[in-house]
C-alpha cells in the first residue's frame, strides 16, 4: 500500500500571515502537539515562508503567532505624510526591523536545522529566474541547507515597494517569492512528485491562504483604459490569477478530493499586507476557521505523526 504523504502550503500576504499562524496555533491547542510533526513537506512564500521556517525549526504555531503580535507593529510602523511621499520613489519600509525580528527569533539557525522538509520560493532579480530554497531532502540538494534561516526569510519576503531587495552573499539580489508563487501549492505538489517521487494520488494537501477578496473591476472593464488605471489593479489581478492557476495545477496532480484550501473571502480592502490594525480580527478569524475545519483536518491530516525526516546532508556532517 502506498504511503500517504501530507503537505502544508502557506501563501504570502504580509501581516495577514496572522491568519494562518492563528489557524495553526488553534489546531495545536486542540491536538496538544506541534502541527509541523504531522506534515512530510512544508512550503511557504513570503510571510508564509517565515511561518514555514518557524515550524520546521521547532517553533510552535503559538510562538510564530507571537512573532507577528510582538514585531508586526514595528516592522510595519505607521508613517507620516512625508514618508508617504517618499514611498513614491523608495521602498515603503526599511528591512531593519524585520531583520532584527528574524535574528531575535531564528538566531544562528540554518535552513538545514529544520526537522521537516522545507521549500521556500524567492526570485533572483539579477537573472529573473525563480529560486527555491530547499532543505537537503534529495541527494542533489547540496547547498541551500547551509543558508541561515534569516537569509532565507529575508529573501522570500522582500516584497517590491514594501521592502528593499535582499542582497545575498555574492552580491545577488533577491525579491519576494510572491512575484511568481504567492500561492505555492503547485510548487509544493510538483516538489513532492518530481523531486521526492511521491505518488500524486497518495498526497493530502492543506493549502492555507491569508484571506482573499474579489478583484474590483466593474463597469470600467468595458473601457479602453491605460496604465494609470490598470497599474492600481495589476497586483490584485496577478495574485488572483496566480492562486487560481496554482490550485488548478495541484488539483490535476492530486485530485480535487485530496486538496483542502482554506482562505476565507473577505470584503475588498478589509485587510492589507501592512494593515497592523487588522491583526486581532485576523487572529480571531484564524481561530474560528480552525474550529470549523478541525473535524475534517483531524481525520485527514492530524490522525498520526509524519515519518521522521532524515536529511541527505546533515549540517553536522558538512559544516565544521
Amino acid at each position: 500500500m502506498t504511503e500517504v504523504r501530507r503537505i502544508l502550503s502557506i501563501d504570502g500576504g504580509g501581516i495577514k500571515g496572522v491568519f494562518p499562524a492563528a489557524f495553526l496555533a488553534t489546531l495545536e491547542d486542540a491536538i496538544g502537539d506541534h502541527v509541523a510533526n504531522y506534515f512530510d513537506l512544508i512550503v511557504g512564500t513570503s510571510t508564509g515562508g517565515i511561518i514555514a521556517l518557524g515550524l520546521g525549526l521547532g517553533l510552535s504555531a503559538t510562538e510564530i503567532l507571537g512573532f507577528y503580535q510582538k514585531y508586526g507593529p514595528e516592522i510595519f510602523r505607521q508613517w507620516t505624510l512625508l514618508s508617504k511621499l517618499r514611498h513614491m520613489v523608495f521602498a515603503k519600509y526599511s528591512d531593519v526591523a524585520l531583520r532584527e525580528a528574524l535574528e531575535g527569533t531564528f538566531g544562528d539557525l540554518r535552513l538545514g536545522d529544520s526537522n521537516r522538509r522545507l521549500v521556500i520560493p524567492s526570485l533572483n532579480l539579477d537573472t529573473g529566474e525563480a529560486y527555491l530554497y530547499k532543505t537537503a531532502h534529495h541527494p542533489r540538494l547540496e547547498r541551500d541547507y547551509k543558508e541561515s534561516a534569516v537569509t532565507v526569510a529575508l529573501a522570500t519576503s522582500a516584497a517590491p515597494t514594501y521592502f528593499p531587495t535582499h542582497q545575498a552573499n555574492g552580491g545577488l539580489a533577491f525579491v519576494d517569492g510572491g512575484l511568481w508563487a504567492n500561492n505555492p501549492t503547485a510548487v509544493a505538489v510538483i516538489e513532492a512528485v518530481a523531486t521526492l517521487g511521491w505518488e500524486p494520488k497518495a498526497l493530502q494537501v492543506l493549502s492555507l491562504g491569508c484571506s482573499s477578496a474579489p478583484v474590483a473591476v466593474g463597469w470600467e472593464r468595458w473601457l479602453p483604459l491605460g496604465q494609470l488605471y490598470w497599474a492600481s489593479k495589476a497586483a490584485s489581478l496577478f495574485m488572483a490569477g496566480q492562486s487560481s492557476s496554482s490550485l488548478g495545477i495541484a488539483r490535476l496532480f492530486v485530485g480535487d478530493e485530496n486538496l483542502t484550501r482554506i482562505s476565507p473571502a473577505m470584503q475588498l480592502g478589509r485587510f492589507t499586507m501592512d494593515g497592523v490594525g487588522g491583526m486581532e480580527v485576523l487572529r480571531g478569524l484564524g481561530e474560528v476557521e480552525a474550529r470549523r475545519e478541525l473535524p475534517k483536518l483531524r481525520q485527514v491530516f492530524l490522525a498520526e505523526a509524519a515519518s521522521e525526516f532524515i536529511p541527505c546532508a546533515p549540517l553536522s556532517m558538512k559544516i565544521a
